[in-house]
């Protein structure tokens, strides 16, 4: 049970922290072109899919690295990889309103 709780602790931390820099893009805006904003978040998820597949081959290799953290870094990515599928979506579908827009 201890296991669980702390498995769901640290995908939530994980994807938090992505959250947390989404949602500072909107406190950077004056200060940061919002492509660089994206290309930051982009980075991100990145590297939680790196970490991901480096315990995933370590789990397989047997170096030592536990099932349940190789779990955890598949799910941290997942969540990341979905959150920022959510936010270009939303992009697109905002850029769609736009360009309907008569004048």
């Amino acid at each position: 049970m201890q296991n669980v709780i702390g498995a769901v602790s640290g995908i939530a931390s994980g994807v938090t922290g992505l959250a947390g820099s989404v949602a500072a893009a909107g406190s950077k805006a004056a200060s940061a072109p919002f492509a660089e904003l994206l290309t930051d978040a982009v980075g991100q998820v990145n590297g939680l899919e790196d970490q991901a597949r480096t315990a995933v081959s370590g789990l397989m290799a047997g170096s030592g690295v536990d099932v349940h953290q190789a779990v955890i870094a598949t799910q941290k990515a997942s969540m990341a990889f979905e959150l920022s599928l959510a936010v270009r979506n939303k992009a697109v579908q905002a850029y769609q309103q736009v360009m309907s827009m008569q004048f």
